[in-house]
Parts: C-alpha cells; sequence; structure tokens
C-alpha cells in the first residue's frame, strides 16, 4: 500500500479536495472564504448600522444554494458532503462558548431591580407573539409537515416550537444596538434590558421543554428530563457557584482579575455544564447559558472574562455558525403564493405583535407613547438568538428547509428593521427635550427655556407638579463607578410618577 503523498501541491495534490486525514486544509479554506464574504457585507451594512450577524447569514446565503451554489461544481468543491460536520463541530463549539458569554451579560439584577415593569413589559411581549405564533403554526403544520427532511411529531410539540420561534427577543443583539444608538443609561435602554433578560430566560426554558419532548420517546420520558434539568439547574446554584466562588475569592481573582487557570477553570465549568445537559436529552447550549449564569458579576469578574473570550468567539466562531445557517437557507424554495403568504405572516405577527405587546405594557407603566414605541420596536428584535432556535428546529428535524427559510428571511427583517426605527422613534434631540421638561427647564408646546428670574417660581412650579413633594427617606452612598450610569437611571425610573393634578402634561400622554 503507498502512502499518503507528503508533497501537497508540489507533487500535483489538489488543495480543496477533502481528505479525512487531513481537513484542516479544507477547514481553512472554507473559514477563509466565509470570514471574507462576512467582512465585505458587514462594511456597507455599517453604514445602515446594522449589526454583524446580518452580514454573516446573507453571506452564508450568498455561498449557499440560492447564488453560489447555482455554479456548477461550487459546492462540491468548496462544501462537500463529508467535509460539512467538520465545519459545524467548530461552529457548534463556537456556539457553545458564544451561549456561555450570553449568560455571562445576563445580569439577574436588572430584573430584579425593575421586576414589575420587566415582567409587565417582557409578558406581554411574550404572551401577544406566542398566542398568534400558535394560530399560524396550525397552518405550517398542515402545509409543511410531511416535506422531506422531517420527522413525525405531535402538534402541540410543533406549536410550541413555533410560539416560541416567535416569541424570543435577541438579548445580545439588543445589548449592542442600545450601546451603539447610546441608549444604555436612558429609561428605555434599562427597561428594555430588564425585559430582555427575563423574556431570554424564559424563552431558552420554553425552548428546552421544546427539545426534551422532541428527544422523548414520550411525554412522561420528557417530564423525567425536565426535572433532572431542574435539579442539575440547583446543583450549578447551590454546590458549583459557591465552591467556584471560594475559589475565586482564594486567588483573588474578583479583586485582581482572572489569570489563565482561572480562565481555563472557568471555561472548563462551560464546558462540562454543556457535556451534562446534552446527555440529559436538551442541547448542549443550555448548559453552557447556565454556567454564564452563575459566574458572579462582583468586581467585574463577568466583564474580564467576556474580554478574553469575546474577540475570538466572535471573529471566528460565529462567523462561522451563521454562515451555515445562511448555507442552509434555499431562497429557491419560496417559489409559490402560499409560502410567500406564510413569508409575510410570518414577518408581520414576529413583530406588530412584538411591537404592539411592548409598547402598551411600557404606556401602562407610565412611559410616553414615543418611548413605549421604541421599546415595542426594541423587544421586536430577534437577530441570531432567534436563528439559533431555527437551527435547533432544522438539526431536530421539526423544521422542513422551506419552513426553516421563511424564518430566516424573518429573523432578517425584523432584526434589519430594529435600528432604524429605534433611531427614528428615539432621536437625541428628543430625549434632550423629554430630560429637560422632566426637570423644569423649558415649556413642552413651544420648547422655550423657562425664564430666570420670575420664572424661577414656575420651574419650581413645574417640578413640584412632576414630582409633588418628596421627601428624602434614605441615603445611599455608592463607591463603585463601573455601574454607575446604569444605577443612575434605574434610580431616575424609581422617582415616581406626575401628579394627577399637575397642569403641565406631555402632550402624547393625553391622547
Amino acid at each position: 500500500m503507498r502512502a499518503a503523498s507528503q508533497g501537497g501541491i508540489l507533487e500535483g495534490g489538489n488543495p480543496s479536495q477533502y481528505s479525512a486525514s487531513n481537513p484542516i486544509i479544507l477547514f481553512i479554506i472554507q473559514a477563509g472564504i466565509i470570514l471574507i464574504f462576512c467582512r465585505l457585507l458587514h462594511y456597507p451594512l455599517t453604514l445602515l448600522r446594522q449589526p454583524r450577524v446580518i452580514a454573516e447569514v446573507l453571506g452564508g446565503i450568498l455561498l449557499g444554494p440560492s447564488v453560489m451554489g447555482r455554479i456548477p461544481g461550487f459546492t462540491h468543491a468548496i462544501f462537500p458532503t463529508p467535509a460539512m460536520p467538520g465545519l459545524s463541530l467548530v461552529a457548534n463549539l463556537g456556539l457553545i462558548l458564544f451561549l456561555f458569554l450570553v449568560g455571562l451579560e445576563v445580569d439577574l439584577r436588572y430584573f430584579v431591580s425593575n421586576w414589575k415593569i420587566a415582567v409587565s413589559v417582557g409578558a406581554a411581549g411574550m404572551a401577544l407573539p406566542f398566542g398568534l405564533g400558535c394560530a399560524i403554526a396550525w397552518g405550517l403544520y398542515n402545509d409543511f409537515r410531511d416535506e422531506p427532511g422531517t420527522v413525525y411529531i405531535e402538534f402541540g410539540t410543533y406549536m410550541l416550537f413555533i410560539a416560541v420561534a416567535m416569541s424570543i427577543t435577541a438579548f445580545p443583539v439588543l445589548c449592542r444596538i442600545l450601546t451603539e444608538l447610546k441608549l444604555l443609561s436612558t429609561p428605555v435602554g434599562v427597561i428594555v434590558l430588564s425585559a430582555g433578560v427575563g423574556n431570554d430566560v424564559v424563552g431558552w426554558i420554553l425552548l428546552a421543554l421544546c427539545v426534551a419532548l422532541v428527544n422523548a420517546g414520550s411525554g412522561l420520558t420528557a417530564l423525567w428530563v425536565l426535572l433532572t434539568c431542574l435539579g442539575y439547574v440547583l446543583f450549578l446554584v447551590f454546590a458549583v457557584r459557591p465552591v467556584f466562588m471560594w475559589i475565586l475569592r482564594r486567588t483573588r481573582s474578583l479583586q485582581d482579575g482572572p489569570s489563565q487557570s482561572v480562565i481555563a477553570l472557568t471555561l472548563l465549568i462551560a464546558l462540562t455544564s454543556s457535556f451534562f445537559t446534552g446527555v440529559l436529552g436538551v442541547h448542549p447550549i443550555f448548559g453552557a447559558f447556565l454556567a454564564g449564569l452563575i459566574c458572579p458579576h462582583e468586581g467585574g469578574f463577568a466583564i474580564k472574562v467576556t474580554e478574553k473570550v469575546e474577540d475570538l468567539v466572535g471573529a471566528l466562531f460565529l462567523p462561522l455558525y451563521f454562515a451555515l445557517s445562511g448555507l442552509s437557507t434555499n431562497l429557491g424554495l419560496l417559489n409559490n403564493g402560499i409560502t410567500w403568504a406564510y413569508v409575510v405572516g410570518v414577518i408581520a405577527i414576529a413583530f406588530v405583535s412584538k411591537f404592539i405587546g411592548g409598547m402598551l405594557a411600557a404606556k401602562v407603566n407610565g412611559l410616553v407613547w414615543r418611548e413605549s414605541a421604541t421599546i415595542g420596536v426594541l423587544m421586536s428584535c430577534k437577530g441570531l438568538v432567534e436563528l439559533i432556535v431555527l437551527n435547533i428546529g432544522l438539526q431536530a428535524k421539526i423544521l422542513s428547509t422551506r419552513t426553516f427559510t421563511i424564518f430566516v428571511v424573518m429573523a432578517l427583517v425584523t432584526t434589519f428593521a430594529t435600528t432604524p426605527l429605534t433611531a427614528w422613534l428615539y432621536p437625541p434631540w428628543y430625549q434632550r427635550k423629554l430630560e429637560a421638561w422632566e426637570r423644569g427647564e423649558i415649556d413642552w408646546d413651544t420648547g422655550a427655556p423657562i425664564d430666570d428670574g420670575a420664572s424661577e417660581a414656575d420651574a419650581n412650579s413645574v417640578r413640584a407638579q412632576r414630582h409633588g413633594d418628596a421627601t428624602i427617606r434614605s441615603l445611599v452612598v455608592y463607591l463603585r463607578l463601573d455601574n454607575m450610569p446604569t444605577l443612575l437611571a434605574l434610580v431616575s425610573l424609581l422617582g415616581g410618577k406626575p401628579s394627577d393634578t399637575a397642569e403641565k402634561k406631555h402632550p402624547i400622554r393625553e391622547k
């Protein structure tokens, strides 16, 4: 038997030919092409202030069967079927690390501090799209359940999955949009982050239930899977986290920052947690998310871990994962009127129901209409979390390729619309005007400042009408500056509502 050639291209070898014994060469070619496409698309999209996930999915669509796949021999040469498991393995490792980073970003203190408005906005933002998602699931189930690449499942499980896909919010994308638009310290930003935390956690729990129902042979087995997962969560919170905190204090990682050994231990916890949720019958990403949740935020530990891991995950692993989503998307399957009707219906339900639910809940909690509408738009953002959910459905054979494509188009449209609509509804000049009016410095109707002399009494009158007679009952001295902007925004939210007898009201409030 002749040994494999070691001379490479010098002996006439083809570097793009897949070899099971040496798959790294083709993987480098695949990763390089994906990264180049994503970066080239990302540059013009940044001019429209779009998140990077849009470019990554569009890059995958261009490289997939919709565009480049139509070139004879392209898919066979660059993305041959035997090479896809290796690419998928690396991409899914990146997904696990990304969900770990998402867990690190989720600070449950946001939710606890603003639990009333977070529960109302989050619940309304989930309930309405969840219900309408159940309704449209009936048509999707009857029209597309027998397509190739799917397995038979009960309608209840299918309905639950579609409803979760409709109602989930992309918390990581929200963080980046709020940061880019400089809204993190505004009341809108704090409320959206608080509601996004609860929405994210509930959405992942429901998705875990759906995956357990699909993987289990019976409902009783799914119940045991969920109970075991609940026990595992309690184990993480009451056993793993205290030991981890003790190690961090012992190594002074909370004060001085994590060392390389502590980073390795943290990643080992994330991977081990992913392993356990995977073998329990739930997707491994849930374990990584839980591992991120139990990491402390004291001393900026979560931020420092994120800074050490985020760039590699965001620059290399995530583009591969979302490009794979695009490679699995075939726009050519949207080839008849019924399918396009579902595309329009899914987009309308996903956006309008989220928008109305979040907006009305925010208005009930005392925000003006324009702020409430901004919250509704932000809560309708899907982004990468939606694509993760869809990929889980495709891998579990819940969704056919056609249904998967319908929902990918929905995710792209809703994510694309979020930033422009938010910038239009809540521009900086409106924020400044609203803040000045709330401080009693300007007249809302004319925008003219209140005079200094005799009008000082008018300004005090406006402030009194706005805030009432307030007395200081307690004083808190906060010595850390890293979270001060968000803390100040939270304090402003807790400042109370305008008096019902106030003569000067925001004109939008009167409608």
